[in-house]
């Protein structure tokens, strides 16, 4: 008897058996699990899988601990500390990125005008620090003097009657910003990277898609991109680490 409709197995794209004879060596997956937790910030992660992986660091430990601890400051909105911490660990990379010291600026005003409008105290602290910390550095760049306008909002409004675009500062996107952009510029200056080879490979994929779409060569209506949280992060270990979502790899 011949099969239903709904029974007969589809017929599986050429893509997917080119896919299939395509096998990584276990070697460089785990050269890029091993890349992909020092980039990110994880020391016990990194420093264990290297071990059972038997590759070397690709940093040593402590040096992925200042990243982590300055990106954990800023997660938990100890922004004043985090940017001692970061001159510490090398004041040049403030000096040199304009516009990574103001965001961070920007992040303990907002921190600053959290705190007071929760316990219902006065701003004055607030404008004080916009006044001397901001605004001298607001005109030097129009997109500067955008985002303090908007965040010197936050004072004008209740929490619960900000526009969307004003209230989404005192979501813990901008914080997740923050860290990040913190952590690249530090892995620039350590590595001459800013990010892990996975995050740029899996750009590459999405780029490699697009354009052979655009070109009409034939492929699945959908690509899996290969990567299962659960499986990738060892059971959610590495995002207890530091914070982060795990695999974050766009």
């Amino acid at each position: 008897m011949a099969s239903s409709a709904s029974t007969a197995t589809p017929s599986r794209h050429a893509f997917d058996h080119r896919v299939e004879g395509m096998k990584a060596p276990k070697s460089d997956i785990n050269a890029l699990i091993l890349d992909y937790l020092t980039m990110e910030g994880y020391p016990n992660a990194a420093a264990n899988f290297s071990k059972e992986a038997n590759l070397p660091p690709q940093q040593e430990t402590s040096s992925i601990e200042t990243r982590q601890e300055i990106q954990n400051l800023i997660h938990s909105g100890k922004v004043e500390t985090a940017i001692e911490a970061l001159n510490d660990y090398d004041p040049e990379i403030l000096d040199d990125d304009k516009a990574l010291h103001f965001s961070l600026l920007r992040l303990q005003l907002v921190e600053l005008i959290r705190s007071c409008k929760a316990a219902d105290e006065d701003i004055t602290p607030a404008l004080k620090f916009a006044t001397e910390q901001l605004g001298p550095r607001a005109p030097t760049n129009p997109q500067f003097l955008e985002d303090l306008e908007r965040t010197m909002a936050l004072l004008l409004f209740p929490s619960d009657q900000l526009e969307p675009q004003i209230a989404a500062l005192l979501q813990p996107s901008l914080r997740r910003e923050a860290a990040d952009s913190v952590n690249k510029a530090i892995l620039e200056r350590q590595s001459k990277r800013r990010e892990s080879a996975i995050r740029s490979l899996v750009k590459m994929r999405a780029w490699a898609e697009n354009t052979a779409r655009e070109k009409g060569i034939p492929l699945p209506a959908q690509l899996d991109i290969g990567i299962h949280g659960e499986e990738a992060d060892g059971g959610n270990g590495a995002a207890s680490e530091n914070g982060h979502e795990p695999m974050i790899t766009t």
